[in-house]
């Protein structure tokens, strides 16, 4: 895996993102339900968007999303 900035991190981060949510059939509003139950309670489906359009969230966020959405195994050559 060769990826050479930040940037390109965040990026790839939050097109993994959209692609589970779609894959799982979760939406955004959903979504922050699911965080909400782990502890990020100030999530809402726009500031979800908002992030995920952005491309910048937190590693805490990412790993969050990754739990509410109950994902199992993800290898970092998925991202």
């Amino acid at each position: 895996m060769s990826i050479s900035s930040e940037e390109e991190w965040a990026e790839r981060a939050g097109a993994f993102l959209k692609h589970k949510l779609r894959d799982t059939e979760i939406t955004y509003v959903e979504l922050a339900k699911r965080l909400k139950k782990h502890g990020f309670k100030a999530e809402t489906e726009a500031s979800i968007t908002n992030k995920l359009k952005r491309g910048t969230f937190s590693a805490t966020f990412f790993l969050a999303c990754i739990a509410a959405m109950e994902l199992e195994g993800v290898a970092l050559e998925e991202i």
